[in-house]
């Protein structure tokens, strides 16, 4: 049995793995990629003979990420898919008969499924891009910046030749950056709201001590974007891409404060859209699990309560990073510090007041800089669901269901009024994403439908496996156990 299982292999996973470790308890972190570092520190493959990767403006990324490696207490399994928390059935109370938690966690690794008890469960699966439907967004030639950015980062691949660019969220232009580097035409960078008012700019002051390099690179970025005559475009939002086999043109449109459209709409000539309207915190496993969700909107809605050591309202399972809400890599590095410090102590490890106390300095700064950033660039989630209504719009990618099928539900059931119901009525969310592209559009449709708020709507739940992996998983669970 393990002293702590750690699903998540980024800042926040990596963090916590060696203050656990430091600690004098076993460690296993489970990843699906195949090195770690996130998608935050995304590294070249290891056959190229880099061990690291451009990690600026993170001074601390290096130290942490050899350290991680370099742990003799940390074991890891890449190439693997944690697809559900179960217990074990004899046990009545949650307590082994060690007093141990009865925690196991179910595994799905090259060489097959494993079912791994630990004492404790740390779920650090940090987020993922935003989804947004709107005509034409299943088309090939669109794409989030997560996405672009991490083959830019781990391949050296340009995904287009002539790009838009349109969001909300400063991943943009730190994208753009790194995209007109790479020798991509950028056509346009399109921003949903408009310049910053001075009552924000007055309220980010905070933020900046610790954090100069940030915004020193946000600035530089934003210097090239304007030396080489990239258009920017502020208050315009996506409407629409065109093409038959992939994106010849995207449509944009003016927009008022609100994100309501003004009226404008025009055509830009592009083979890639990147959209960066936002993060979504990954918390399928911690639904799973039971966790209790909490509605946060600004920090990417749904995201897993817990107390101030990073308990969830279940027993020996914690949370760090981006499930706690979406606040950026420095906080999720500060996050798995303290998680990890509490999870030792739980398990009976000595903390000494000067390290928490230095942990605690670092989470308060990281937590000044988020929160500015939170109410700067929180998405306006009903104008973007607005953009699905045409009716053959597809809602859900997975089970091609159409924005006409999602009304039809609406119109036809006045009762319905959650997001699981919809989804066992048009099968909304029940494909191999298992909802993390449709939820946010299904939410906030049956929100608008029902003159409710998108908190009321509630979330997909999540069942056992929380991911798709293959059926000889399943077979192995049953087997006896090999160690990872």
């Amino acid at each position: 049995m393990m002293d702590l299982v750690i699903v998540g292999a980024g800042p926040a996973g990596m963090a916590a793995a060696v203050a656990v470790a430091d600690a004098g308890f076993s460690v296993l972190v489970v990843d699906e990629q195949a090195r770690a570092g996130g998608q935050i520190f995304r590294r070249p493959p290891e056959v190229w003979g880099q061990r690291h990767g451009t990690y600026k403006p993170y001074t601390w990324a290096k130290d942490l990420i050899e350290r991680f490696e370099d742990h003799p207490r940390i074991q890891t399994a890449f190439r693997s898919t944690a697809f559900g928390v179960l217990r074990n059935p004899t046990d009545s109370g949650g307590q082994g008969a060690a007093g141990k938690m009865a925690l196991q966690l179910a595994v799905s690794t090259p060489e097959g499924g494993r079912l791994v008890p630990t004492r404790r469960l740390l779920i650090a699966t940090g987020a993922h891009d935003m989804p947004v439907a709107f005509p034409g967004w299943t088309l090939p030639g669109v794409m989030t910046a997560g996405a672009v950015q991490s083959l830019l980062k781990s391949q050296k691949l340009l995904m287009g030749q002539r790009l838009v660019l349109a969001g909300s969220h400063p991943i943009l232009l730190v994208l753009a950056e790194q995209l007109l580097d790479a020798g991509a035409e950028i056509a346009e960078i399109a921003l949903a709201r408009s310049l910053p008012q001075f009552s924000e700019i007055i309220g980010a002051i905070p933020a900046i001590p610790g954090h100069v390099a940030l915004f020193s690179d946000a600035m530089r970025a934003l210097s090239k974007i304007i030396a080489r005559g990239v258009p920017v475009s502020r208050k315009t939002i996506i409407d629409g891409v065109e093409g038959e086999a992939a994106v010849t043109s995207v449509r944009l449109a003016r927009v008022d404060d609100a994100w309501a459209r003004t009226g404008e709409l025009r055509k830009v000539q592009a083979d890639l859209l990147v959209l960066g309207y936002g993060f979504n915190p990954s918390t399928e496993l911690a639904r799973q699990a039971q966790c209790k969700m909490q509605w946060q909107s600004a920090l990417g809605g749904w995201v897993v309560a817990h107390d101030a050591a990073f308990q969830t309202s279940v027993e020996g399972i914690f949370v760090a990073g981006e499930p706690t809400g979406v606040a950026g890599a420095e906080r999720s590095w500060a996050e798995g510090q303290s998680a990890g410090l509490n999870i030792a102590a739980s398990l009976g490890g000595h903390v000494t007041p000067a390290r928490r106390k230095q942990v605690d300095r670092i989470l308060a700064r990281a937590h000044r800089f988020s929160r500015v950033m939170q109410s700067m660039f929180e998405p306006q989630r009903a104008a973007l669901a607005e953009l699905s209504h045409p009716q053959d719009v597809i809602v859900c990618r997975c089970e091609l269901v159409k924005s006409g099928q999602l009304d039809a539900v609406l119109d036809q059931n006045p009762f319905v009024l959650s997001a699981s119901a919809v989804k066992l009525e048009c099968r909304s969310g029940m494909g191999p994403c298992q909802g993390r592209y449709c939820e946010g559009t299904v939410a906030a449709r049956i929100a608008s439908a029902r003159k409710a708020t998108i908190q009321q709507s509630g979330f997909f739940n999540a069942n056992f496996p929380i991911k798709p992996v293959p059926l000889q998983a399943y077979r192995d669970l049953g087997e006896e156990q090999k160690t990872l």
